[in-house]
């Protein structure tokens, strides 16, 4: 069987301010994309293929010339369009689709994911919320709070076979799903969860990037 792990790059990361793409940016010596793929790269993952904002294709490219495994293609001007176009690059049994942006993914959850999509076919990584929800009406009054006991947060990796999930995306080709599951949920396909991690979080802002420094130095060690 061939697993190949898609990894979107093509944001061009509005909301972390400065002239610096933020998976660019390097923490403890090491720029975010890099972490990401590495995690992929020590799972024994077949094939990456990174979907580059045209802005860092040329960067991205030099940083992983001497992977041959790994394969850099431009991405789109949607999340959905940059996941449509790895999906074109490869041709695989079963597919993981994995945000550059989550630095602290770890090669376990990413194992567990390999083996259980074969017999679950779609998969979302989640962490359950901890937090009160509350569902609040457009005057900003609290409506109801919303029983928090069947709610879980959404992260990558998500882990799908590789023909149902690049049908899904051939058949919802003109919307704009920012989750891959969620494409499977509407053509109704049972899409199950696993358990994540609470520090696998998207670095967007300055503040993730300070955060992303101490997660990343608990789990690598300080470079």
């Amino acid at each position: 069987m061939k697993y190949t792990a898609i990894i979107t790059a093509g944001g061009t990361s509005s909301r972390f301010g400065g002239s610096t793409n933020k998976l660019l940016e390097k923490v403890h010596g090491k720029e975010i994309l890099k972490y990401t793929v590495e995690a992929f790269l020590n799972s024994s993952i077949d094939e990456i293929v990174i979907c580059a904002n045209p802005t860092i294709i040329d960067n991205v490219s030099e940083m992983f010339q001497d992977f041959p495994n790994v394969k850099v293609v431009e991405g789109g001007k949607t999340r959905q369009e940059s996941v449509r176009k790895g999906l074109e690059a490869t041709n695989c049994d079963y597919v993981l689709i994995h945000d550059g942006a989550r630095p602290m993914i770890s090669p376990e959850i990413i194992k567990k994911l390999m083996v259980d999509v074969v017999e679950k076919r779609a998969i979302s990584v989640m962490t359950k919320t901890v937090d009160t929800i509350k569902e609040v009406d457009e005057y900003g009054l609290i409506i109801k709070t919303i029983d928090r006991s069947r709610l879980y947060n959404t992260q990558t990796p998500q882990a799908f076979e590789y023909k149902i999930i690049k049908s899904a995306h051939e058949t919802l080709k003109d919307e704009s799903y920012t989750d891959d599951a969620g494409m499977l949920e509407y053509l109704g396909y049972d899409v199950f969860i696993q358990e994540g991690d609470y520090r696998n979080i998207k670095v967007t802002t300055k503040s993730d990037l300070a955060l992303a420094a101490i997660y990343l130095g608990e789990m690598y060690g300080d470079r």
